[in-house]
C-alpha cells in the first residue's frame, strides 16, 4: 500500500473538512426547501412529484457527509484507520449508497424530465404521485442491490492514499469492469439520450417546428431542465476521471496501477467526493426561488429576530394586497414554482 506524500497529507484535512461542512449545510438547505412540498396537499401535483426526486437526490448527497466524511477526518488526524473493521465496512457501504444513489437518482430525474417534456400527454399516467414514490423506492432498492456484492467480493477496503474505506479497484478485474459499466457508463448513456432528446425538442419549439402538435414549453420547465442538466454534467465531470482510472486498472492491473501517480488518483477521488456538495449549490445559483428560500432559511437560523420582523411585515402586506373574492383563480397571477 502507498503512504500519502507530505503535500497530499497537508491539504487533505482542509479539503475533507470543507466537503463535510458544505455537504451537510447545502444538502440540508435543499431538503428544508423541498421536503414540505412532497407531502399532499402542499403545492401543485406536478411540483410534488418532481420534488420527490430532488429530495431523494439531496438525501443521497447527505448520507456521505454525515458518516463517511467524519471518519475520513478521524483517520487523517490519527494517520490511519483506527476505528475497526466494522466501521470500515459501514463507511464503505454508506459511501457506495451515496454515490450509486446519486447516479441512479440523476438517471431517474433525466427520465422524468424526458417523459414530462417529450411525452407530456402520457406523463400524468406514468408519474402519478403514487408511482413516483414507488419509482424512488425502486431506485433505492436497486442501489442497495448494487452495493451488496461488494461484501462477497471483499472490495470494501481501507485505502491509505485517501484515508477512506472504499471500493478497491484492484481486487477483481471482472467485477471492477462490471461496476464501472453498470454504475457509470449505462446511466450516463441513458441520461445523455434523455437530455439530447429534450434539447432537440427545445430547438424545434424555439424554431416553431411542429407547433401545432407540440405544446409550448413553459419557461419554468426549461429552467428546471437546465438546472438538472447542469447537475448531470457536473456529475459526469467529477466522476469520469476516477471511473476511467478504475477501468484502465481493471483491464491491466500489473501494468497500469504502478504507473498512475498518487496525486492523480487522490485528485480524481476528491473530485468525486466534491460532487456531493455541488447539487444544492447549483440549485441555489440557477434558481431564483431557491435563492430566496435559502436566504429565508439562513436568516431564520442565524438572524431570527430579522427573520420574524420580515415575516410579520410580509404577512401584513399580504393581507393589505389580498385580492377581492370576486376574482376567480384564472384572473389571479400565479408565480412560477421550480
Amino acid at each position: 500500500m502507498c503512504v500519502p506524500t507530505t503535500p497530499v497529507r497537508a491539504v487533505t484535512p482542509t479539503i475533507v473538512a470543507i466537503l463535510c461542512s458544505n455537504g451537510v449545510s447545502s444538502s440540508l438547505l435543499l431538503l428544508s426547501d423541498h421536503a414540505e412540498r412532497v407531502i399532499p396537499p402542499v403545492g401543485p401535483v406536478y411540483v410534488r412529484r418532481r420534488n420527490v426526486f430532488v429530495v431523494s437526490l439531496a438525501f443521497a448527497d447527505l448520507v456521505v457527509a454525515f458518516y463517511p466524511y467524519p471518519l475520513v477526518l478521524y483517520a487523517i488526524f490519527h494517520d490511519g484507520w483506527s476505528v475497526g473493521e466494522t466501521n470500515c465496512k459501514v463507511s464503505g457501504f454508506l459511501m457506495g449508497l451515496s454515490v450509486i444513489g446519486s447516479i441512479f437518482n440523476i438517471t431517474g430525474i433525466a427520465i422524468n424530465r424526458y417523459c414530462y417534456i417529450c411525452h407530456s400527454f402520457s406523463y400524468d399516467k406514468l408519474y402519478s404521485y403514487r408511482n413516483t414514490l414507488l419509482l424512488v423506492a425502486l431506485i433505492w432498492l436497486l442501489t442497495v442491490v448494487a452495493i451488496v456484492p461488494n461484501f462477497f467480493v471483499g472490495s470494501l477496503q481501507y485505502d491509505p492514499r485517501i484515508y477512506s474505506c472504499t471500493f478497491a479497484q484492484t481486487v477483481s478485474t471482472s467485477y471492477t469492469i462490471t461496476v464501472v459499466v453498470i454504475h457509470f457508463f449505462i446511466p450516463i448513456t441513458v441520461v445523455t439520450f434523455c437530455y439530447l432528446r429534450i434539447w432537440i425538442l427545445v430547438i424545434q419549439v424555439r424554431r416553431k417546428v411542429k407547433s401545432e402538435v407540440r405544446p409550448r414549453i413553459k419557461p419554468s420547465d426549461l429552467r428546471n431542465f437546465i438546472t438538472m442538466f447542469v447537475v448531470f454534467v457536473l456529475f459526469a465531470i467529477c466522476w469520469a476521471p476516477l471511473n476511467f482510472i478504475g477501468l484502465a486498472v481493471a483491464i491491466n492491473p500489473e501494468a497500469v496501477a504502478p504507473r498512475i501517480p498518487e496525486w492523480l488518483f487522490v485528485v480524481s477521488y476528491f473530485m468525486a467526493y466534491f460532487n456531493s456538495c455541488l447539487n444544492a449549490v447549483i440549485y441555489g445559483l440557477l434558481n431564483q426561488n431557491f435563492r430566496r428560500e435559502y436566504k429565508r432559511i439562513i436568516m431564520s437560523v442565524w438572524m431570527p429576530h430579522l427573520f420574524f420582523q420580515e415575516t410579520s411585515r410580509g404577512g401584513t402586506e399580504g393581507m393589505k394586497s389580498k385580492p377581492s373574492p370576486g376574482l376567480n383563480n384564472n384572473e389571479q397571477v400565479k408565480g412560477e414554482t421550480l
